[in-house]
């Protein structure tokens, strides 16, 4: 075969007269590159259908493998941290009881009333009253609300003031008023607040799996 006719033959070749019938009589440059070009196409064909599916398979289990890995590391270190979230939690529960134990039930807030009332007297105070108001319902707690109003000096006031907060029940005081009596004396009216510790209410399910 001289390649150099080859070339003249492809050259001058009538594109326009080429018959697919007659591809026998084309050059030979002509039906090797037809070759090529049939073979290249034939091997993108089988890629696409039948290599790309493949290929886009492997990519999303390699992203399978990677997450199922993060996931087993995650999960890996919270085991290994499991042992101290647990005394954590402990702790926590500790620390809830003990202060769930400083919060008044509805029975023992005339206990506590009267543990109010003693503070006062101990400190030579004149006790006006100490009345409850409506108890106000929160999702974990019950707020109990009363009104207190003394008289007495400056000095036993403020010792009042430190033992309502000393009390080994949770009291807060709010909305303090101090004015002068006519007796030379003062007068105190505060709000005062305990709590009782309401359980949240369980969902049905919790109730039926029971």
């Amino acid at each position: 075969m001289n390649l150099s006719t080859e070339f003249r033959r492809l050259r001058d070749l009538d594109w326009g007269e080429l018959d697919i019938k007659e591809s026998g009589g084309w050059p030979f440059l002509l039906q090797l590159i037809c070759c090529v070009l049939v073979l290249g196409l034939t091997f993108a064909g089988m890629y696409w259908y039948l290599a790309a599916p493949k290929a886009e398979e492997l990519k999303q289990a390699r992203q399978q493998e990677e997450q199922l890995l993060r996931d087993f590391r995650s999960k890996a270190a919270q085991a290994a941290n499991l042992p101290a979230l647990r005394e954590q939690v402990e702790e926590l529960d500790g620390r809830l009881a003990t202060l769930v134990a400083m919060l008044p039930g509805g029975p023992e807030i005339p206990s506590l009333i009267d543990d109010i009332s003693e503070t006062a007297i101990d400190n030579q105070l004149t006790i006006d009253f100490i009345r409850l108001r409506s108890p106000v319902t929160q999702e974990f707690y019950v707020e109990r609300p009363f009104d207190i109003r003394v008289r007495g000096d400056y000095h036993r006031i403020g010792s009042f003031i430190a033992g309502v907060a000393d009390l080994p029940r949770i009291v807060t005081q709010h909305d303090f008023e101090l004015k002068p009596t006519d007796s030379s004396r003062l007068e105190l009216s505060m709000l005062a607040r305990t709590y009782s510790y309401q359980p949240p209410e369980a969902s049905p399910e919790e109730e039926g799996s029971q």
